[in-house]
């Protein structure tokens, strides 16, 4: 558990690390030049805006970067809290490390970087300095599952395994922009180690869209109606369920209700259990592999109990991707609106 400590030592020791990242024969390490690009104008900074204003309130948060400052966004965090910012350069593991260290002196470290080089590149740190003694660390990955044309050294589609395997770890992935806030928030109150999966807007949303809450480790209910079908997605895969929920009402006479797993561990049995006794089909869909994540959450609660409603679960099936647009690799996946309508009037016959 962290030490508790006053407001005052958080200074003292953010001051320290300050001195000792610009000063020293340390300094070509940890402030590494950076060969990132900036953000143009107009680009919409959800997360960075709920992490500056949580920071205003919170003096104990302090964030790192592993040299990803603008396409994490803590651009805005590092320019309105320098002393309390710290660029780790392009070593992952490190900064999983000093995260741990901060955590234990009594702050809440917030790290950035690609979802990839959170966990496949930084996995035993994150196990040993951060999930087993309980650290306060807020893991924030960008370019979750198949979001990036860079390609498999980029696509995080077992992430969400990796990390939902780990004791003490809490894994979170918002539905889009409008829930990031509540989401940053969430984790902020958890004290422990979380895993915040997300993606940058590429537009801002429209003015009157009403921000959306998240009850960590309760899944969300968006249409609740009655019907043999329920859909279960997660992160970037909501709205094309939705889309494929409503094709399917619509086109087909098929009534199917659709759900936000929004929290991925702790999973919300009671949720899942009480929708089995009412469905004849439950779909998962996940912008990530079959293996370790939603799917795999959602078969564990169903087979321990022993329901016998069918389980088909939407993803990458056991294979790396490819480098291509989201849109493309969402097309070859079956994660568009129209794959996920495909495969459900398949399974339903």
């Amino acid at each position: 558990m962290n030490t508790p400590t006053s407001s005052q030592q958080v200074r003292e020791r953010m001051l320290a690390v300050e001195d000792f990242t610009q000063g020293g024969a340390h300094t070509s390490v940890i402030a590494a030049p950076s060969l990132e690009k900036p953000l143009g104008d107009g680009v919409p900074r959800y997360y960075g805006e709920a992490l500056q204003a949580l920071a205003r309130e919170r003096t104990g948060i302090v964030a790192l970067s592993a040299d990803l400052t603008a396409p994490t966004e803590t651009d805005l965090f590092r320019d309105t809290f320098p002393r309390r910012f710290l660029n780790a350069g392009i070593a992952e593991a490190n900064m999983m490390g000093v995260a741990g260290g901060l955590a234990r002196s009594g702050m809440q470290a917030w790290v950035h970087t690609f979802c990839v080089f959170a966990t496949r590149r930084a996995y035993d740190q994150v196990a040993m300095q951060i999930a087993y003694p309980h650290a306060d660390v807020k893991i924030v990955g960008f370019l979750p599952g198949l979001s990036t044309i860079l390609g498999v050294s980029h696509q995080a589609i077992d992430d969400v395994a990796l990390m939902r395997a780990l004791p003490h770890m809490t894994v979170i992935e918002p539905s889009g922009p409008a829930q990031i806030p509540a989401a940053v928030r969430a984790a902020a109150d958890h004290e422990g180690p979380v895993y915040l999966r997300l993606l940058r807007a590429s537009a801002a949303l429209a003015p009157d869209t009403p921000w959306e809450p998240l009850e960590l480790g309760r899944i969300q209910a968006l249409d609740d109606r009655d019907g043999d079908v329920l859909i279960v997605a997660s992160g970037l895969t909501v709205e094309p369920a939705r889309a494929a929920a409503l094709a399917l009402r619509e086109q087909h006479g098929i009534r199917v209700a659709v759900a936000n797993a929004h929290t991925l561990k702790p999973f919300d049995a009671d949720f899942v259990l009480a929708q089995a006794r009412r469905r004849k089909l439950i779909v998962t869909v996940e912008n990530h592999s079959t293996l370790g994540g939603l799917g795999s959450a959602t078969a564990e609660v169903l087979a321990e109990a022993g329901s016998g409603v069918r389980l088909l679960r939407l993803g990458v099936r056991d294979r790396f991707a490819q480098g291509a647009s989201m849109q493309w690799l969402f097309e070859r996946h079956g994660l568009t609106a129209t794959g996920i309508a495909d495969a459900v009037g398949s399974a339903l016959g």
